[in-house]
């Protein structure tokens, strides 16, 4: 029988509204979440529950989302795949760079577009169905 455990999204983001939407929208989906405050604890939650997905600002106290990207790429979370979301602009160029990092399956601006962010959510982690009522 298939694993019915629910697949697992780690959002890091140091904007309270930003992580509580996304971690909102997320749970919607019938997905879990956890969320971390900066890179320093999203690479350590990452390590430790190794995640389905991550959802990754690039503006981050210690650690700035750069170094996470880089750290993930090494050792068992190398596959680890992450949607990046940033409020800073990013000319064609740096978001060339940033989509090619191997691990990079999407490259969102914020105010992230809800319709936009559930798409990319399903598109990585295949639409699941709940599994029962909490």
């Amino acid at each position: 029988m298939a694993d019915e455990t629910p697949k697992l999204v780690l959002v890091v983001d140091d904007d309270d509204g930003i992580r509580e939407l996304l971690a909102i929208l997320i749970k919607k989906e019938g997905y879990r979440v956890e969320t971390a405050v900066d890179g320093e604890d999203g690479l350590q939650k990452a390590e430790a529950l190794h995640p389905d997905l991550m959802v990754l600002d690039l503006m981050l106290p210690r650690y700035g989302g750069f170094e996470v990207l880089r750290r993930l790429q090494g050792g068992d979370l190398a596959r680890l795949p992450i949607i990046v979301v940033t409020g800073r602009y990013t000319d064609p160029s740096t978001s060339d760079l940033i989509r090619q990092e191997s691990n990079v399956v999407d490259l969102l601006e914020k105010p992230v577009k809800t319709t936009r962010f559930l798409l990319a959510l399903q598109r990585v982690l295949k639409p699941q169905v709940a599994g029962g009522e909490a």
